[in-house]
């Protein structure tokens, strides 16, 4: 591409100087700053209106209508805008780069600092790690082609066309995207609340065993195991089965049945409590075993919708004697809910086997009776009008929001027959996977728009965008006016600083 002789750095086609100087006594100004600017649009969509006694010490440039605006920050991220009229003497950061020519139209300066050439440009010549930033003199030193001053317009013309076209697909794309993500929550609700089984169940007719009596059998074997326990500790202590032992038995939290809606032909209202054979959290007293050994302690950011992730991984050594070893210790089918801070009511279902595991005090352990009900509860915990709604109304404390395992055992679950349940977990998951196809296709959709973004630009500022016209002054003669210009505007400074020297 060099071959052209046609090159300039920016730095001399749109060197004209700005004010740099703060704002005015008024009251107040509009400051426009690198939050101010809409990357991804690449307009500024959050000028600030700021009183002049709050002025920050970087309110420093004054800019004008089609100024065009470089963030010299991250330039990865090509934070650019040009000025509209309404932004006519708003006051800029002196973060910004500010491109201003008498040479070039601005919007084709605007869409030649938003090519990937330039952006790989700045990229190679960034300085800091921390904060990474170019210097104006990195801007100014980027060579581009110059066009005949007639061919910018059509360029400008043409990209506009262009891109506002593919800007209407993006447009329409993140539309699709965002119905997809609110397509996710009815469709959990028309799955718990039996309305996505409803052809289903006329079909099929009664179940063989109803929710009703799928609950009187877990509430029957959830017993039936506690006392089994009870009687093997006293065989293990060599003591006989005391009187009224079995009026220890915890009976499990109850649905009010005059405060319930109406659920579907053949299902019951239970409670969480109802369901769950053992309920409980992590230990307070494993502090000395942190950050040592190979298990893991699951911590609140591990419990995510649905599904956990054990990405994040902190380790634990208790000792294998420990008394909260084997109680805090997670199994497949568990359901995990946060129950202290900012993601309280968080919940998921571990979908396999994990190996040295153990919930940490503001993680819920919650083991069902029946394990085959754990995804159908983990779709109710789920799902935003049901157990989400639940826990927001339970959330108590202001600073540090909290759940109770009484507040747990209380959640109401709506429970299908067991053949139902299934039923509704394979539609529903035959409509995720529906959403992940669409999902895919959207975004392989949006790589072919930004890739075709990025190959109109490269070939606007290549001169293959638009037919050159014979009859356009050649880009030489405007190329040999910027270099006269400077070269007078260089002199007369020498000039004036000549005089003053003899002067002093």
């Amino acid at each position: 591409m060099k071959s052209d002789e046609n090159f300039m750095a920016l730095g001399e086609i749109a060197d004209e100087l700005g004010e740099q100087r703060g704002p005015s006594r008024s009251e107040v100004f509009v400051y426009v700053d690198i939050g101010s600017i809409d990357r991804e649009r690449k307009t500024i969509a959050a000028a600030q209106t700021i009183a002049v006694d709050a002025a920050p010490s970087r309110a420093r440039q004054r800019l004008k209508t089609g100024d065009v605006l470089v963030s010299m920050t991250r330039p990865n991220l090509n934070a650019v805008a040009i000025v509209p009229t309404s932004l006519d003497e708003a006051i800029g950061s002196t973060g910004f780069h500010v491109l201003r020519s008498k040479w070039m139209v601005p919007e084709y300066l605007y869409f030649l600092v938003q090519s990937q050439h330039f952006v790989d440009a700045m990229c190679a010549v960034v300085q800091g790690a921390l904060y990474p930033a170019v210097r104006p003199s990195d801007i100014g030193a980027f060579e581009t082609r110059v066009p005949p001053r007639p061919e910018h317009a059509r360029i400008v013309d043409k990209l506009e066309e262009l891109l506002s076209d593919l800007d209407a697909g993006v447009a329409e794309l993140k539309a699709a995207q965002k119905k997809l993500a609110q397509y996710r929550q009815p469709l959990l609700k028309a799955a718990v609340e039996g309305r996505l089984t409803q052809a289903w169940r006329e079909q099929h007719g009664e179940p063989e065993e109803s929710g009703a009596q799928l609950l009187e059998r877990i509430l029957r074997e959830r017993r039936a195991r506690w006392e089994a326990k009870q009687l093997a500790k006293f065989e293990a202590q060599g003591k006989a089965a005391q009187k009224g032992w079995q009026d220890l038995y915890a009976e499990p939290w109850l649905p009010n049945p005059l405060t319930l809606p109406e659920l579907p032909r053949g299902w019951a209202w239970s409670t969480l409590g109802q369901l769950t054979e053992t309920l409980t959290s992590g230990s307070r007293d494993w502090a000395p075993f942190f950050d040592r050994g190979s298990c893991t302690f699951v911590m609140a950011q591990n419990v995510r919708p649905w599904r956990p992730d054990f990405s994040f991984r902190q380790f634990v050594d208790p000792p294998e004697g420990n008394r909260d070893r084997q109680r805090s210790a997670i199994r497949k089918d568990d359901l995990l809910v946060t129950i202290v801070g900012a993601n309280t009511g968080q919940s998921c279902r571990v979908p396999d086997e994990v190996e040295d595991h153990f919930v940490c005090q503001s993680v819920a352990l919650i083991r069902l009776a029946n394990a085959a009900l754990s995804e159908f509860v983990n779709a109710v915990l789920n799902s935003p009008e049901h157990g989400q709604r639940q826990f927001r109304e339970m959330n108590y404390g202001a600073g540090r929001p909290h759940l109770s395992f009484e507040q747990l055992e209380a959640v109401l679950v709506p429970l299908p027959p067991l053949s139902e349940q299934e039923e509704i977990l394979k539609q529903f998951e035959v409509s995720l996977e529906a959403i992940a196809d669409i999902e895919t296709q959207i975004l392989g959709a949006s790589r072919y728009v930004a890739a075709q973004r990025k190959n109109i630009l490269q070939a606007a500022f290549s001169g293959q965008l638009v037919p050159q016209d014979p009859n356009d002054e050649p880009a030489s003669v405007l190329l040999e006016r910027i270099r006269a210009d400077r070269a007078a505007r260089v002199g007369a400074i020498a000039k004036r600083g000549r005089k003053a020297q003899a002067s002093s």
